[in-house]
């Protein structure tokens, strides 16, 4: 069983601006050896499908670059005819802008802006969040997965560092203090890092991530639910995401804890503290590490990314996932060749019961990850 993923983007890539681009993209990764691709579907508040959601929410149906196609039904497509799954990114998350002072999103719902202590619009890095403990946030982020789940015959769907998140400076609008103080009869202490006050809004998040996996299981208890968070315990105390609970309770099926350093050695140092923690080292058929491969100028060596691969192997690890998928393409497909060694036999994506297999305390187990009628989708979609 491997896992061997690639994230695909808008950002510094021009693959959804054809089909034809979408379609060679694809075979590329599957000549390359890759089983799975994870396109971005949620980026700076608009989608790259047709949501109805979107549009009687906001009155915006998809990305306008893509008005009158749907690239994730073009991508699932070319996708299906190559044998590589796909698990679509709501890469954006409860983020709602980046730069743009919350954009459309919150511009038409300010009422769901996220807040910081001193009352201003909650920036972390650039990007301005909604507030991801609200009801009506959570319903709408929600709604967006579902109908995916729904109309699309994927083999799951994928939250990463801004779903389920909010940034710990958040949680300070008037609905989120009001809410606690209905438990703790006491205003939100003023330092955000307070224990109790990050962890009463950590678990917020994850009632809603068990919600999420609940609903997605009711509609199709085969489809996979992947997240993607920042290393254990980063992502807790700077983003809210308890991904060790969300381990222990099941709430996911697929891990890709993001460990982006730009030497092998401290990747090393970060996989042997992930395998060796008691929570990590019991889930490590549902762990496959995501890679830094490209980010602006950078780019990883060969070298690195075969010795981060062949590390993750010897540690009992199953996979990776690389971001992005331009990376693989620059200097004539520089990395691309030599990954070809390490993938070079065809592996199938792996059933969700061979991930569970070693898994202490897995979910209801899942055979059939498409579901019934996905060639009769796609015959009728196109």
């Amino acid at each position: 069983m491997e896992i061997r993923g690639v994230w695909m983007t808008t950002t510094d890539s021009q693959v959804f601006r054809s089909k034809e681009r979408i379609n060679e993209a694809v075979a590329f990764l599957a000549e390359t050896g890759f089983n799975v691709v994870f396109p971005v579907v949620w980026t700076k508040g608009l989608t790259l499908y047709p949501s109805r959601v979107l549009r009687e929410t906001f009155g915006m149906e998809i990305d306008p670059l893509y008005q009158g196609r749907d690239p994730l039904a073009e991508l699932i497509e070319a996708a299906n005819s190559c044998g590589i799954a796909v698990i679509p990114w709501f890469e954006y998350g409860f983020a709602s802008s980046y730069q743009s002072n919350g954009g459309m999103l919150l511009q038409k719902k300010p009422e769901w802006a996220a807040k910081d202590l001193s009352g201003n619009l909650l920036n972390k890095n650039g990007f301005e969040w909604m507030n991801a403990l609200h009801p009506e946030v959570q319903n709408f982020l929600l709604q967006l997965i579902l109908e995916v789940v729904q109309n699309y015959p994927i083999a799951g769907i994928q939250g990463d560092d801004r779903l389920p998140a909010l940034p710990r400076e958040g949680g300070y609008d008037e609905f989120t203090r009001n809410l606690y103080r209905q438990s703790f009869q006491s205003d939100p202490p003023s330092n955000c890092e307070d224990s109790q006050w990050l962890q009463w809004r950590a678990d917020l998040l994850t009632e809603f991530l068990s919600q999420l996996y609940q609903q997605i299981k009711a509609i199709n208890p085969n489809l996979l639910v992947s997240l993607s968070p920042n290393i254990y315990p980063w992502c807790l105390n700077e983003y809210l995401q308890d991904s060790q609970t969300w381990l222990n309770r099941g709430l996911t099926d697929l891990m890709h804890p993001q460990i982006y350093r730009r030497d092998f050695k401290s990747y090393q140092r970060l996989v042997n503290q992930m395998v060796k923690s008691p929570c990590f080292s019991a889930q490590l058929p549902r762990i496959s590490p995501g890679i830094l491969i490209k980010l602006g100028k950078y780019r990883i060596s060969p070298e690195y990314l075969l010795s981060a691969i062949d590390y993750n192997r010897a540690c009992g690890l199953p996979g990776e996932v690389l971001f992005f998928y331009e990376g693989l393409r620059e200097d004539d497909n520089a990395l691309a060749k030599p990954l070809r060694s390490r993938y070079s036999s065809p592996v199938p994506f792996p059933t969700s019961l061979e991930l569970t297999q070693g898994v202490a305390n897995p979910p209801s187990l899942r055979t059939n990850r498409r579901g019934p009628g996905w060639l009769d989708w796609l015959k009728n979609r196109f």
